[in-house]
C-alpha cells in the first residue's frame, strides 16, 4: 500500500484534537450515544465518489440540506449532541470534527484503537443524495456503492461488523430492533448472530444476510465470528480509510 501523506497542522491544532477527543470521551459515556455518533461519521464519509472527488468526510453533513438525505434521518440529534463540545474548540475543522467523534465512539465502547490523522478542510458542497447503502438491498448493491467510495469486499465486510452498535429505528429506516443483545458494546457479536440465524427481538436487514448469501462475503463473516481479534485488526483498517476518504491522498 502506497504511503499517504498528511497536511502539517500546527502544535496548536494537535493539542486542541487531543483535548477534543478528551472531551468526546466523557460525552458519549455520559449520554450512551456512540451508535448515532458512528453513524454521523459513517453517512459524511461514505457519500466520497473516487471518480469525480466529491462528497467524502469534509464536514458538510452539518448542513441541513445534507441532513434532510432519507438515509440521515435522525443525525440531527447527533449534529447537536456533539456541537458543545465543538463550540470549545473552534479552530478544529468540523470535517475532522466528526471523524474524531466516530473514532471516540468505537474506543468508548470498548472497540479498536482508530489512528486518526487531522487536517482535513471543511468543504461548503453537500454531495448529492443516493450515495449511501439502502438496508432493503442485496450484495451487489453493497459492492456497487462500496465501489463507488473506493472500498472493496473486505471493507464492506469488516465495516458492517459496526452494526454490532446501536439499533434501527422504525420512523427512522422503516426497521426496529438491535442487531446484538449488547447494543452499546463494540464486540463481535454481529457476526455471532448472522452466523447464529435469527433470534427474536433481534434483527437482521436484507444487507446483513446478504453477507451469509455471497459465497466472498461468506468467509470473513465467519471468521470474524471466531476471531474478535482478526475483526478488530480489519475493522480498524477499514475505519480508518473510510475517515480518510478523499483526504491525504497516497502518493
Amino acid at each position: 500500500m502506497a504511503k499517504k501523506c498528511y497536511p502539517t497542522v500546527s502544535e496548536e491544532y494537535k493539542k486542541a484534537v487531543q483535548k477534543c477527543k478528551r472531551k468526546l470521551l466523557g460525552l458519549i459515556a455520559e449520554k450512551h450515544c456512540a451508535p448515532i455518533i458512528l453513524r454521523l461519521a459513517w453517512h459524511s464519509a461514505g457519500t466520497f465518489d473516487v471518480k469525480t472527488r466529491t462528497g467524502g468526510p469534509f464536514g458538510t453533513i452539518k448542513h441541513r440540506d445534507e441532513l434532510a438525505h432519507e438515509a440521515n434521518s435522525g443525525l440531527d440529534i447527533a449534529v447537536r449532541l456533539l456541537e458543545p463540545v465543538k463550540e470549545q474548540f473552534p479552530i478544529l475543522s468540523y470535517a475532522d470534527f466528526y471523524q474524531l467523534a466516530g473514532i471516540v465512539a468505537v474506543e468508548v465502547t470498548g472497540g479498536p484503537e482508530i489512528p486518526f490523522h487531522p487536517g482535513r478542510p471543511d468543504k461548503n458542497e453537500p454531495p448529492p443524495e443516493g450515495r449511501l447503502p439502502q438496508a432493503t438491498k442485496g450484495s451487489d448493491h453493497l459492492r456497487e456503492v462500496f465501489g463507488h467510495m473506493g472500498l472493496g469486499d473486505k471493507d464492506i465486510v469488516a465495516l458492517s461488523g459496526g452494526h454490532t452498535l446501536g439499533r434501527c429505528h422504525k420512523e427512522r429506516s422503516g426497521f426496529e430492533g438491535p442487531w446484538t443483545s449488547n447494543p452499546l458494546i463494540f464486540d463481535n457479536s454481529y457476526f455471532k448472530e448472522l452466523v447464529s440465524g435469527e433470534k427474536e427481538g433481534l434483527i437482521q436487514l436484507p444487507t446483513d444476510k446478504a453477507l451469509l448469501e455471497d459465497p466472498v462475503f461468506r468467509p470473513p463473516v465467519h471468521k470474524y465470528a471466531a476471531d474478535e481479534d482478526a475483526f478488530f485488526a480489519d475493522y480498524a483498517e477499514s475505519h480508518l480509510k473510510l475517515s480518510e476518504l478523499g483526504f491525504a491522498d497516497a502518493e
